[in-house]
């Protein structure tokens, strides 16, 4: 519910600079270290895509959504009508709902409902607040999702309640008209400049992520009120053609317009500079858009928002981010698993305005990026550009399972389906803690899994949105929620791997520990790097494998100049590589992060990289290791997946299957498509495309 300079700071203050992130002790005020976020329509609704991939004769698995404890965390306020605030009816309706934003468990599996910063016992009020439009905005797609779905009538008075509080924190006059104030106290006054300092300051005085939030839930409920109860649909279509207004003044007057990030052009007139924040306005409009269809203004804020958003994918099989869609203009080096919806908005556009170049970098993050995260751990809240913080929260399990649903259900690919299956996994065991953290007869979903296997047993209002939406989109696709429930533990995974720098065997460099290891706009892994002069040199262990390796070195790349390395392995030569950047531009820092992919693999059976600065002063920070063939291989009671994925350009065979058992084995190419489909027994050799991915399924 916080905007990501403010992550970033907190991110920089704890010790996450050694990967690890503290939980919330139980009964303290808790701070999140995650700003919000939505997922994709169509996927979530009802729409469940082609068919599945399942076993004929496979029930459908029990219904998972759960509002109960959401349920708990609501609370009204009655603040009155304020200058510039007031909502739907205030006047005879005079009671606003909101949920509580953290939740901190108790003994007896109870919780207790708190607010935001320190509790000042004289007023009664939070540094922050009791409420958040964040929250406010996510809560109501969840009971807007959850009344289509299933027809409840609960759910539909709870998101009519709702979509009038989002409603009251909208600014309606002077220059902020459109903007949205983010906290609220127990008693309804707004803290417009809570503790710490959220940006911008006053909240509502720029674009921020809980004004895309708002265009978000606003659209949805537009869409949903629309042939249900027209007077209130007109109501909030005023408020969203409002809040487009400020969009169009304060974002989209930009459009057309780039900026310099590290010499690499990126829009300029994406929402506080970032895809992730776009994407949850762009969601919103999508399904306002296709509810009306003859507001232009709206439609071309799609447009132009969707086209910066598809502007940010970057890399491909090979390179660094894999084909990803990276979320913040201001950062080559950052990639995070919060927020990461921007191919569900990509692909809900592209259905909308019939524009199907929108659909191709949702399908590489999806085919090409996804499967990397999966092999390597799963859904990590930061990869910086190495997997610096890898605690795991229901928002990032929940954009990636979001993206996954839609970018399928727009191509009609059962591959990309198959991996949401093994994404949706997460919420019921296939994590680090190899616990649920999803329970269906409470509906809570805890705040998160810790980089060492523990879990934050809080449950506040961000975990429970997320998981709650992430239950309606399994309940809406039964093979796919039967597919995430089926196979849960983790029996073997073999994917992208790092290996600290300052951690060499040998060198004739230094070890440089920066004062801070967070840079502004990406972060030095284990909080140091290696130093090494002209013809100083190191040799890092990496340990054998059972095929080749992309090496990839991770450096301190300058700018202005350029610096290079030679690299062997194992005395054999790797490559040269040269290390800079182009112009600061808009990031924090001049140079950048980055990785960078080797010519040559490293063979399996090496075990140690050389590696000399050839010119200038080379500053590596570590080095990353992707197998040609990445591995992940799940078990439950009755069921197995394999998950096979391709790093290389060039097809290549491989071993797929178990041991005296019967499967049926998907092959799919590097855009999901389908190219084979077997029974098999046992273990069997087959034919993996260059880049695609093998789901072997019992």
């Amino acid at each position: 519910m916080e905007n990501r300079k403010r992550w970033m700071a907190l991110a920089a203050a704890t010790s996450m600079v050694a990967g690890i992130a503290l939980a919330i002790p139980a009964g303290a005020a808790a701070v999140t270290t995650t700003p919000a976020g939505s997922i994709a329509r169509g996927a979530a609704l009802g729409h469940p895509g082609p068919s599945a991939p399942a076993d004929p004769g496979t029930p459908a698995p029990a219904a998972l959504t759960n509002v109960a404890h959401l349920d708990f965390l609501l609370d009204t306020a009655t603040p009155g009508e304020v200058d510039g605030h007031t909502t739907y009816r205030l006047d005879t309706e005079p009671d606003i709902t909101m949920p509580w934003t953290y939740a901190d468990a108790r003994d007896g599996g109870t919780f207790e409902r708190v607010g935001g910063g320190p509790l000042d016992p004289a007023t009664g009020y939070w540094g922050q607040g009791a409420y958040n439009s964040d929250d406010i905005t996510r809560t109501a797609v969840v009971y807007l999702r959850h009344w289509e779905l299933t027809g409840s009538d609960e759910s539909r008075e709870k998101a009519y309640e709702l979509l009038r509080s989002v409603a009251y924190f909208q600014t309606t006059t002077g220059p902020n008209a459109g903007n949205v104030v983010l906290w609220m106290q127990p008693d309804g006054t707004f803290n417009p400049s809570p503790e710490p300092v959220e940006l911008p300051d006053p909240s509502d005085s720029g674009e921020s992520y809980w004004l895309a939030r708002t265009i978000w839930a606003l659209g949805e409920g537009y869409a949903a009120f629309a042939a249900e109860d027209p007077e209130f649909a007109a109501f909030l279509q005023e408020r969203l053609q409002l809040s487009v207004g400020a969009l169009e003044r304060q974002t989209l007057d930009a459009y057309g317009q780039y900026e310099i990030a590290d010499g690499v052009r990126v829009p300029a007139w994406l929402i506080v500079d970032g895809a992730d924040a776009s994407a949850e306005a762009v969601l919103g409009l999508a399904a306002y858009s296709e509810a009306a269809p003859d507001d232009a203004a709206a439609r071309s804020a799609l447009s132009k928002l969707a086209e910066g958003i598809a502007k940010m994918a970057a890399g491909d099989v090979q390179t660094w981010p894999y084909g990803a869609v990276l979320p913040w203009g201001q950062s080559r080096s950052m990639w995070h698993a919060w927020a990461s919806q921007m191919p569900a908005a990509l692909a809900e556009a592209s259905i909308v305005l019939g524009d199907e170049k929108l659909l191709q970098p949702a399908i590489a993050d999806s085919v090409q990026f996804t499967p990397t995260l999966l092999t390597a751990g799963g859904p990590d809240n930061g990869w910086f550009p190495t997997p610096v913080d890898t605690v795991q929260i229901a928002y990032g399990a929940d954009s990636r399972l979001q993206s996954l649903l839609a970018v399928a259900d727009a191509t009609d690919r059962d591959g990309i389906r198959q991996l949401a299956g093994i994404m949706g996994a997460w919420y019921f065991g296939m994590n680090k803690a190899a616990e649920p953290v999803y329970d269906p007869a409470t509906g809570v979903t805890y705040d998160g899994v810790q980089a060492d296997g523990t879990i934050n047993r809080n449950s506040g209002a961000e975990s429970t949105i997320h998981g709650l939406l992430s239950m309606i989109a399994l309940d809406a696709n039964p093979d796919v929620s039967a597919a995430a429930q089926g196979a849960i533990e983790v029996v073997d995974r073999s994917g992208l791997t790092v290996v600290q720098a300052e951690g060499a065997t040998s060198t004739t460099g230094e070890v440089v520990t920066p004062e801070s290891a967070w840079t502004g706009e990406s972060q030095v892994g284990g909080g140091a790097y290696l130093r090494m002069e002209r013809g100083e040199s190191a040799t890092i262990e990496v340990g054998v494998a059972d095929g080749p390796r992309h090496v990839e070195p991770v450096t301190l790349q300058p700018y202005p100049g350029t610096v290079s390395s030679q690299w062997r392995g194992d005395r054999r030569p790797l490559g040269l590589l040269r290390h800079g950047v182009g112009e600061q531009g808009i990031t924090a820092a001049p140079g950048a992060i980055l990785p960078q992919t080797l010519a040559t693999a490293l063979q399996g059976s090496r075990s140690s990289v050389q590696v000399t600065a050839a010119r200038g002063t080379v500053d590596l920070d570590a080095v990353m290791l992707r197998p040609f063939v990445s591995r992940l291989s799940l078990a439950g009671n009755s069921a197995a997946t394999q998950l096979v994925h391709s790093t290389s350009p060039q097809a290549q065979r491989t071993r797929v299957g178990e041991r005296g058992t019967r499967a049926v084995l998907r092959s799919y190419d590097s855009s999901g498509v389908l190219v084979e489909e077997r029974d098999i027994r046992g273990e069997t050799s087959v034919q993996l495309l260059g880049g695609g991915f093998v789901v072997v399924t019992r």
